[in-house]
């Protein structure tokens, strides 16, 4: 275990009995000796809509009853674990390079659709109902491990959504409320300070969990009913006494949360969490969770040693909505910090290793030059050695860039190429349309996987470059974690380097023949230029192609 691991793991060890709100301040000493593990400052993570992706068993698809009777693209759709086992088994993860699938929430949600905002199911897995089970439109706590299973073989992580926040909609029959000390009844949020975000009802329809709450609470009778049905109340009540004598937590709604989510890492290894809507919660909260997750992961490791991956430790990253790099928005320029209006919240001092970036998809706006450059001194300035998690697109944010997929060559080279790690929303890679007619709000941006495009020339192109600039991603940490060297416009020459990891990339217009390298591979080396697969060897100082092009990724040969 790296030593830096091995403190905060010592560190968060020692405060097991501690309440909550003591953990700010030790967190915080020992989040400054931790750099990010290189190898998430550069992960390719794939983010799949989990009923959106693929649908592996179509037996499932009315669970509950649900009917297909939602609003436009807000319906169940049939996508589930099966389906992405069977994408794992086909090696499409794998043949894209990427090194973590993230999907969207498995546990089980409320059954039936709420109406307020139009009528919409909770097909997107962010309203809760038992943070203990998988929904059975998603599949079964056996094939989950399935997919894990599958994903490590490949050298692949999974990343789990964590919502904290909020449970789904009550309901008077079906999905019933929780109970008050569970749950505020308001005040609504007004965004103007940090009470008026965290302490405050995001959604006023949402159940808005009391995590900041010091008052111990009992399991809700719905949940003890529901165990007691599926026949296994005894077990999740012993397993409950068991944790909270262990922690010495007190039975706070936030550590009823905390035991919940990192079950999902003791029992099947999920390699890292996804942590939905940040800034809503008393960030304290996080700090606990992470410490809970590393203790969770380690056991895991310790009792499966077939399955670990190597000695990293558990990943946190998180979604402070409009926080960003380069002072985007709520971030604060030249900081970690995220703008509360009367506070600023370093959520690196709380468990966190990596945000993602909001103002990614607004700065891939400018020219690739300036966009690389932009995030090469904000990764070797203010936020040097944590995780800049940027993408082009998600499920949420309603400006993503390019959302008629008009240019997808250029689009692939700005995510893959810049500084930091880089998210595919699911579909990035088929050139999915986010703009679907009828579709309102949020709904146009999860339709379901464009598999079809596969049948066309164009879309097997696309994917192809998707392919070839992920993979290379995959061979070299210096990509997303290095340094960056520009070393010339036209056509546009840079190196990215990390210890011993070297790699020059040229882009341009029009075609070239030649790229000069000097300075970073010497006279005589023999390189192999990636996207067409084509071995060079540097003489005075540069390489010559035997076929023009506008893009050459150099690597050292036989890597």
């Amino acid at each position: 275990m790296p030593k830096f691991r091995h403190r905060l793991l010592l560190a968060c060890a020692a405060l097991l009995t501690v309440p909550v709100g003591a953990y700010a301040q030790t967190v915080a000493v020992a989040a400054e000796e931790v750099e990010t593990d290189a190898f998430w400052r550069n992960a390719t993570i794939y983010f799949l809509m989990t009923d959106r992706f693929a649908n592996g068993d179509p037996s499932n698809d009315r669970a509950y009853g649900r009917q297909p009777d939602g609003d436009t693209l807000r319906s169940f759709m049939g996508g589930d674990i099966a389906g992405i086992i069977q994408k794992l088994e086909a090696g499409y993860f794998r043949d894209l390079g990427i090194t973590a699938i993230w999907t969207t929430p498995v546990i089980e949600q409320v059954r039936q659709p709420f109406s307020e905002f139009g009528r919409s199911y909770a097909f997107h897995g962010y309203w809760a109902r038992d943070w203990t089970k998988v929904d059975d439109a998603y599949g079964t706590e056996a094939e989950f491990a399935r997919m894990v299973e599958l994903a490590h073989q490949q050298g692949i992580r999974v990343v789990v959504d964590v919502v904290v926040n909020h449970a789904g909609p009550p309901f008077e029959t079906g999905d019933p409320a929780w109970p008050s000390d569970w749950v505020r009844s308001g005040p609504d949020c007004d965004w103007q300070s940090f009470a008026g975000v965290a302490t405050c009802q995001i959604v006023p329809a949402l159940q808005d969990i009391r995590t900041e709450s010091d008052m111990p609470v009992e399991v809700p009778e719905h949940l003890l009913a529901k165990w007691r049905e599926e026949g296994r109340l005894e077990q999740e009540l012993a397993e409950l006494d068991a944790s909270f004598e262990r922690t010495g937590y007190p039975r706070t709604p936030a550590y009823y949360l905390i035991k919940w989510n990192t079950d999902w890492v003791r029992e099947y290894g999920v390699d890292a969490f996804r942590i939905d809507t940040a800034k809503h919660v008393d960030p304290e909260v996080w700090a606990a969770l992470k410490a809970e997750a590393e203790l969770a992961f380690a056991e895991w490791k310790a009792n499966n040693p077939d399955g670990v991956l190597d000695d990293s430790g558990f990943y946190m990253f998180g979604e402070v909505f409009n926080f960003g790099a380069a002072g985007f928005q709520h971030a604060v320029a030249g900081t970690r910090d995220y703008d509360y209006g009367d506070m600023h919240v370093d959520f690196f001092d709380f468990g966190f290793d990596g945000l993602i970036n909001m103002g990614f998809a607004t700065h891939a706006r400018l020219p690739i030059p300036d966009l690389f450059q932009l995030y090469a001194n904000e990764t070797s300035g203010p936020l040097r050695g944590v995780g800049l998690v940027n993408y082009i697109s998600s499920h949420d944010d309603q400006s993503p860039l390019d959302p008629r997929r008009e240019n997808p060559y250029e689009n692939a080279i700005k995510l893959m190429l810049a500084p930091g790690s880089a998210q595919i929303y699911y579909g990035d890679e088929l050139n999915r349309s986010l703009v679907v007619e009828g579709a309102v709000g949020d709904a146009t941006l999860r339709s379901f996987m464009n598999w079809d495009a596969l049948e066309t020339e164009a879309g097997r192109s696309i994917l192809q470059h998707w392919q070839r600039l992920a993979r290379f991603r995959q061979r070299h940490v210096a990509i997303g974690a290095g340094s960056h060297t520009e070393h010339s416009w036209s056509p546009y020459v840079f190196s990215r380097t990390l210890g011993e990891d070297r790699v020059v990339v040229g882009l341009a217009d029009q075609a070239f023949g030649a790229l000069d390298v000097h300075g970073v591979f010497a006279d005589g080396t023999r390189l192999r230029e990636a996207y067409s697969g084509e071995e060079v060897s540097v003489v005075g100082g540069g390489v010559q192609f035997a076929t023009p092009r506008s893009i050459a990724l150099l690597e050292l040969a036989g890597e």
